[in-house]
């Protein structure tokens, strides 16, 4: 099996195939994004259609901003991977994947403080 390097230092062209895993990472950002703001609607959609109470439908806007912040964030985090690569330097710190957990985290602790609020 031959090593081979990502990028050469001469600005040329990525290795292919560095290049199209960048191109499926942003697509599963892109998914992930999706998938936020889908479940978002669907929670704060629940208030009209379920008669469920305010406060548990209204976590569903931060699901949407989080869906929001995620897909504008990862063009950018592609072009910075794909300038890193072509360059010859180290790739940049994935600050989204590491803030999201704790943004997820974040709306499922309102969640859980408003279905208990709901049930008192």
């Amino acid at each position: 099996m031959s090593n081979v390097a990502a990028v050469s230092v001469d600005d040329s062209e990525p290795d292919p195939r560095w290049s199209l895993a960048n191109e499926r990472t942003l697509l599963a950002y892109n998914r992930t994004a999706l998938a936020l703001v889908v479940a978002g609607i669907a929670v704060s959609g629940s208030h009209a259609v379920a008669d469920v109470e305010f406060w548990l439908a209204a976590t569903g806007l931060p699901l949407i901003a989080l869906g929001a912040i995620v897909a504008g964030t990862a063009s950018r985090r592609f072009t910075r991977v794909q300038a890193a690569m072509r360059a010859g330097d180290p790739l940049p710190l994935p600050r989204v994947a590491m803030l999201l957990p704790w943004g997820v985290a974040a709306v499922a602790v309102a969640a859980l403080v408003a279905a208990a609020v709901d049930l008192l």
